[in-house]
């Protein structure tokens, strides 16, 4: 009981929260103010709960021990403030040992109970129409390698609720093109209502892209892709979000009209964002989440798409219908007693990297906690598309000036060359420095700086203000009224009137704004790897810290490394590239065990 389980000292949000719990009677005991105090202060570290089991007998913070767990779950269900699953308390304590706080317990069971009963439910499904429409629309022969695409398509026909996983490149967002296409015919001339939606600006942009780019060179006919939308929207703007309440305008007493809702990056959507989705959708609606399960969970609390992905793996009774409809040969898990695992389909062949692609090789490696083995793979080099500058990044600081700026000057000249304002914004997507932590030399706000002064020094920049035209910046505070919001980038530029930072909007639109209007924002010239998901870029500059922190695990490095397009380079200590490798994110959730049962 030396050292303290917890790093950092308990938030003022949650020793607030313990003091109001002290204020209640009878709800004055040590164990009861530690448990709170753990309730709220792991919510902000992005868990749903406390695992008591965890926690117990260990020393928490400094100078607070936690009791052993019999005593201490005996301490708290004695108290008028912790109640058991479905009581109106606090704080709840179910039979596995997991507190919650009241709100979050309620989340979870919202969402347990709405995708149980979509993956449960009946839908009428036209099979010989289904057959004939997937043969079309996937044209390659049967018979060979399953085509997991086509099989993820005709199981987002078939239920009411589906997921399809897999990596950057393997045509998740293709495949969804395809699905609407098979959805439209099976209306038959009826009216369908679909909307697409993603967790931020980027990644609906994105969605956008792919979605009017795949529309283009899919063989599908006229009359049915006219009915396939390319708008999309954010989770917050489908469901009507309100300012200055955490409530939305949708929920189950005025649900969405969409009777197909399509959500992108499903992996970034945390617990209470779903709960309100599931919340806001009719009984009949159908729910299609897209995501790469094995990228990091949501900034905020919970990981979701990983709970639910837990329970993969077609049964033997679906898989013998999905083959009988797709012509492909695939294997089910027989007794399989999961009922969300029907509704799961995880992609498999990558279309972007090339066989042999070094970023393919790694991240591979890193998906599955080989670290040695991966390690050994950077340090081999010899890849085209993957290189790995070992040692602390504090050690090499004139080579790095000389990256950084050799990745910046192209969108710089763009800017200062009275370029259109997309031109150069799409030039700064093109190269990007990610990093783990927000301070620090090797942090956002440290690398920042770094990395203006060295365009500074290479005559890049102009201008010695705070604003200069080429000044990248991202929003980091929600604006309603200008419609800005948190991890929007925008791009300072010249213009008639004087300085504007432009921004494309979700709909492909260029907006301008006076530097002065702006929200809070901050440079972008490095950005966190949590802030980047939903984003590609052609090179990405990946900066290990000189430290190993609990920060660093391995679908921070898995994310990382699958932002690049074209090319990764890695700078930092091997042991702190191993060490992330070798470290699970791990959070405390109840979600994937009520999906379970």
């Amino acid at each position: 009981m030396n050292e303290p389980l917890m790093e950092e000292a308990p938030s003022p949000i949650a020793i607030r929260f313990a003091e109001y719990i002290a204020r209640i009677p009878r709800s004055g005991s040590d164990g009861l103010h530690l448990a709170a105090q753990l309730a709220a202060h792991r919510i902000l570290e992005g868990h749903v709960c406390v695992d008591l089991s965890e926690m117990a007998g260990h020393l928490i913070w400094t100078g607070q021990p936690a009791p052993e767990l019999a005593a201490w779950e005996k301490e708290l269900r004695a108290s008028p403030v912790v109640g058991a699953p479905g009581d109106y308390r606090p704080l709840i304590l179910d039979e596995s040992h997991r507190l919650y706080l009241a709100r979050y317990w309620d989340y979870e069971q919202r969402v347990a109970k709405s995708l149980t009963a979509r993956a449960m439910a009946k839908v009428d499904v036209d099979e010989k129409l289904l057959k004939a429409d997937l043969a079309g629309l996937f044209p390659s022969a049967s018979g060979g390698d399953p085509d997991w695409q086509r099989i993820a398509a005709a199981t987002a026909v078939l239920k009411q609720f589906s997921v399809i996983s897999g990596g950057p490149g393997t045509g998740k967002t293709t495949t969804v093109v395809r699905i609407l296409a098979a959805l439209v015919s099976q209306a038959k001339g009826q009216p369908i209502e679909i909307a697409l939606a993603a967790p931020t600006g980027k990644a609906t942009a994105r969605m956008q892209d792919v979605l009017s780019i795949a529309k283009q060179y899919i063989d599908i006919a006229p009359e049915i892709v006219t009915k396939i939308p390319e708008q999309a929207c954010t989770l917050h703007r489908l469901l009507g979000a309100h300012p200055e309440s955490p409530k939305m305008r949708h929920n189950h007493e005025n649900p969405l009209v969409a009777d197909v809702v399509v959500v992108d990056e499903a992996s970034m959507v945390d617990l209470a964002l779903m709960a309100k989705l599931c919340d806001a959708l009719r009984p009949e609606a159908r729910l299609i989440l897209l995501g790469d399960k094995d990228q990091l969970a949501s900034v905020e609390a919970g990981s979701v798409l990983g709970d639910i992905c837990a329970a993969g793996g077609l049964s033997e009774k679906f898989g013998r219908l999905v083959s009988t409809i797709t012509g492909d040969k695939i294997g089910g898990t027989p007794g399989s007693g999961n009922v969300l695992s029907d509704s799961i389909v995880l992609l498999r062949k990558n279309y972007r990297f090339k066989e042999g692609s070094g970023i393919a090789k790694v991240s591979a490696l890193v998906n599955a906690g080989d670290s040695d083995a991966a390690a050994d793979v950077l340090a081999g080099g010899g890849w085209e598309d993957i290189n790995w500058k070992i040692g602390r990044v504090e050690e090499s600081l004139d080579d790095l000036r000389l990256c950084v700026v050799a990745g910046y000057k192209p969108y710089l000249h763009a800017a200062h060359n009275a370029r259109p304002p997309s031109d150069v914004i799409n030039s700064f997507g093109k190269f990007r420095v990610l990093c783990a932590h927000r301070h620090g030399l090797t942090g956002v706000e440290g690398l920042n700086d770094f990395i203006e002064s060295s365009l500074r020094e290479a005559g890049l920049i102009q201008g010695r203000g705070t604003w200069y035209p080429g000044r990248p910046v991202m929003i980091t505070e929600n604006d309603y009224n200008l419609r800005l919001f948190n991890g929007d980038i925008g791009i300072a530029l010249t213009t008639s009137p004087g300085l504007r930072v432009h921004f494309i909007s979700t709909a492909g639109k260029l907006r301008s704004f006076a530097p002065s209007r702006l929200p809070e924002h901050i440079d972008v010239y490095a950005s966190t790897i949590h802030k980047s998901q939903g984003s590609e870029f052609d090179d990405v500059l990946l900066i290990l810290p000189s430290e190993s922190t609990r920060v660093m695990t391995r679908e921070l490095i898995y994310t990382a490394l699958t932002r690049a397009r074209r090319h990764v380079e890695i700078r930092g200590p091997q042991d702190v590239f191993v060490k992330a490798v070798s470290r699970r994110l791990s959070r405390s959730t109840g979600l994937r065990d009520r999906l379970a049962r």
